[in-house]
């Protein structure tokens, strides 16, 4: 049996600021269909959906037909994966800080 994974790379996908706010717009909410999506972008109508494929490509958003209207969700769980790279980062962070601290307080 074989995994579906993204077609595109969750990095790749959240690197433009217009499907970032994409995904702030549906996560707020449990779904919401193309036209109100675009009316909160000065951009057209297929240059939203193009943003909307390569979120949906990584896997971020999910779509479903509800007669001639298509409506988005955003799903969460790609991001697992950045926050696990960040994390990771975080406690060299920690560490550097820590660090830092002890100077000052040295002085």
């Amino acid at each position: 049996m074989t995994e579906n994974k993204p077609i595109r790379d969750v990095y790749d996908a959240i690197a433009d600021p217009t499907r970032r706010e994409l995904i702030r717009l549906l996560a707020g909410v449990e779904e919401l269909p193309l036209y109100e999506l675009t009316v909160q972008f000065q951009m057209g109508r297929t240059a939203v959906s193009k943003h909307l494929s390569i979120l949906k490509e990584s896997g971020l958003v999910t779509d479903r037909k509800v007669g001639r209207e298509t409506r988005y969700q955003f799903n969460a769980a790609p991001l697992k994966e950045i926050q696990d790279w960040v994390a990771f980062y975080g406690s060299f962070w920690k560490e550097k800080m820590m660090l830092l601290d002890d100077l000052l307080k040295e002085d």
